[in-house]
């Protein structure tokens, strides 16, 4: 984006190198039709004193809208806030339901984590010691059991013991096997079936170096399981982050918290008009 900063250097609409801007945007990520479609509604800008202003305004528009009261609440009075974790391999989802349960926790929720991940022994293993940072509980089976039996058993306890909060880890997978994104939407109707009306939070992982097919691994989780939200992780000064642009403007679905390095306060709430602001190497405002 530096090089984007530099292709504008106060340039106004008229002058401005549109097919450098457009490759740029394309080079960071955003994608190639978007990019496209970008840099003809700014073109066209009539409001921005600026190219950058209009290339910043169609950024911006381009981000679903926000609830500024949004928070992690439950759906119905007396059940707890459910949230369902998922992505692909290696992206951070445990480390990223670490961080989240941190910050429950700390917040003064009572937290309790679905050890759903019964493919690797190591996950449940990783889960447990993120748990013990975090100083929150766990549920979790045998390595092999049945994902949706760790959930609804996670979810009788956290009834049972007043908890506020279920985080519910999964395995990572592939988005073109089918037959892992159906146990997905299992687990999904599990939720559904044990606390009815429940409408947990679906957070979808991602990768933030992972470029646009990031965007195609976002499509067909949210056609299995309805996502309500994004982390991105990996978001320091080796990931571009353009992908947001594309998935949020194909999925209006909202990125929700960004990972920014590997400690466990590393998890901040995503601010649209500060990451707009820092891809253009400026202070919010």
């Amino acid at each position: 984006m530096s090089r984007l900063r530099g292709l504008f250097g106060g340039a106004d609409i008229a002058d401005a190198d549109w097919d450098g801007i457009e490759e740029v945007l394309i080079g960071g990520d955003v994608g190639a039709s978007l990019a496209g479609r970008i840099v003809e509604r700014a073109r066209s800008r009539r409001d921005a004193p600026s190219a950058e202003g209009a290339v910043r305004a169609e950024l911006a528009a381009l981000l679903a809208p926000r609830d500024p009261d949004w928070d992690l609440r439950p759906a119905v009075a007396g059940h707890p806030t459910v949230i369902l974790v998922v992505g692909v391999n290696g992206t951070g989802k445990t480390t990223t339901i670490g961080k989240l349960a941190h910050r429950e926790s700390r917040a003064g929720r009572r937290v309790l984590l679905a050890a759903a991940d019964t493919f690797r022994a190591a996950a449940i293993d990783q889960l447990r010691i993120w748990a013990e940072r975090s100083r929150v509980e766990v549920v979790a089976h045998a390595p092999g059991a049945d994902p949706g039996a760790v959930v609804y058993d996670a979810l009788d306890a956290a009834i049972a013991r007043g908890a506020d909060v279920v985080i519910a880890d999964t395995a990572g997978r592939l988005h073109t096997k089918s037959n892992l994104m159906d146990e997905l939407a299992k687990v999904r109707r599990v939720i559904d079936r044990r606390l009815p009306g429940a409408s947990p939070e679906t957070l979808f992982v991602l990768d933030a170096t992972t470029g646009q097919n990031g965007l195609a691994q976002a499509v067909a989780f949210h056609a299995a399981v309805g996502l309500t939200g994004i982390v991105l992780t990996k978001l320091d000064s080796t990931a571009r982050g353009g992908i947001v642009f594309a998935i949020e403007d194909q999925l209006r679905v909202p990125v929700r918290f960004v990972g920014v390095g590997e400690g466990i306060d590393d998890l901040l709430p995503f601010d649209p008009t500060a990451f707009v602001a820092a891809l253009f190497g400026t202070a919010r405002g």
